[in-house]
């Protein structure tokens, strides 16, 4: 009887039913959220971590310099950086730190190098044989 009454009132004075509905029903009886898992630590960096990055950021600068100047080879430094995030990117924040890295020199380059001079063309190649250097010793002293 209260119910048939109160659909009445409701079609009298026009209040839509879901707001007459939440004001009868009693509050939900809440659960404290329970908090989120705390996510796994990351394992310890290997011992060539540095020299990864410093690899990383010289591909970003190859791969900025090496499209400034047209260079046939610009899009192989994307690529091989893809597949050295693939290889080494063990955790998302390894991945992370490797692309920041590869992100900094290409960004540091296009800060300096607005087109394709011989400064720019002598950095690239500097780079290139940086890079090359460095590549050699991680496979040569880690393996790969």
């Amino acid at each position: 009887m209260k119910r048939a009454a109160l659909w009445l009132l409701v079609l009298l004075v026009g209040l839509p039913t879901e707001e007459v509905l939440s004001q009868q029903r009693p509050p939900a009886a809440t659960k404290p959220a329970e908090p989120a898992p705390a996510p796994a630590p990351e394992p310890p960096p290997p011992p060539y971590e540095p020299q990864l990055l410093k690899l990383a950021e010289i591909m970003g600068s190859l791969a900025y310099l090496r499209t400034l100047c047209a260079g046939k080879e610009a899009q192989e430094w994307r690529d091989r950086m893809t597949a050295l995030i693939e290889a080494e990117g063990r955790t998302p924040l390894r991945r992370e730190r490797l692309t920041s890295a590869y992100n900094r020199g290409f960004r540091a380059y296009a800060l300096t190098h607005r087109s394709c001079t011989p400064g720019t063309q002598e950095a690239s190649t500097r780079l290139a044989a940086e890079g090359e250097r460095l590549a050699r010793s991680l496979a040569g002293r880690y393996g790969g």
